[in-house]
C-alpha cells in the first residue's frame, strides 16, 4: 500500500511506500526499569526473607488515597501476557499495569528520611504524601 503526501512547498505530491513494521525498540519510554538502588534492597530483603530473587512483579491496583496503588512482590515467573524486563532481577508488568508504569523507574530511597522502594512513574498527575498511590 502507498501513501500520497502533499506539502505546501511542493507542486505535485510524492509518493511514501508504506513502511515495514519496525521492531520493538526498547526506550526509557516504553518499557519499567529498576535502578541500582532498588536492585540491591530487592535482593537483601530476599536474602532476609529466604526466597530466590528471579523476578518482582510491579503492578497497579485500584485503591490508595489517589485512586492507584503500586504492587511490588517476589515472582518466580511470569504470567500469561506479561510483559518482561531487565535480567537480574527480571521485572513482570501486566498490560493493564503497563498502560500506568510505562517509563517508570523502581528506585529506593534509604537514609534517615528514606521512604524506601519509590516508584518514578511520569504517568502520574499526582500522588499522595506517602507515594505508594497515584492517579493518572
Amino acid at each position: 500500500m502507498e501513501t500520497v503526501r502533499v506539502t505546501p512547498t511542493e507542486s505535485k505530491p510524492s509518493v511514501l511506500a508504506s513502511a515495514p513494521s519496525a521492531p520493538f525498540v526498547p526506550t526509557e519510554h516504553n518499557v519499567v526499569m529498576i535502578s541500582d538502588n532498588a536492585v540491591r534492597r530487592l535482593t537483601e530483603v530476599a536474602s532476609e526473607q529466604g526466597v530466590e530473587l528471579v523476578g518482582v512483579r510491579v503492578g497497579v491496583t485500584g485503591g490508595g488515597c489517589s485512586g492507584l496503588s503500586y504492587v511490588l512482590d517476589f515472582e518466580k515467573a511470569p504470567r500469561l501476557g506479561d510483559q518482561i524486563y531487565g535480567e537480574a532481577p527480571k521485572i513482570f508488568v501486566d498490560r493493564k499495569s503497563f498502560v500506568f508504569l510505562r517509563g517508570t523507574t523502581l528506585d529506593f530511597e534509604g537514609g534517615l528520611n528514606g521512604k524506601g522502594f519509590v516508584f518514578v512513574n511520569p504517568n502520574a498527575k499526582s500522588s499522595c504524601g506517602c507515594g505508594s498511590s497515584f492517579s493518572a
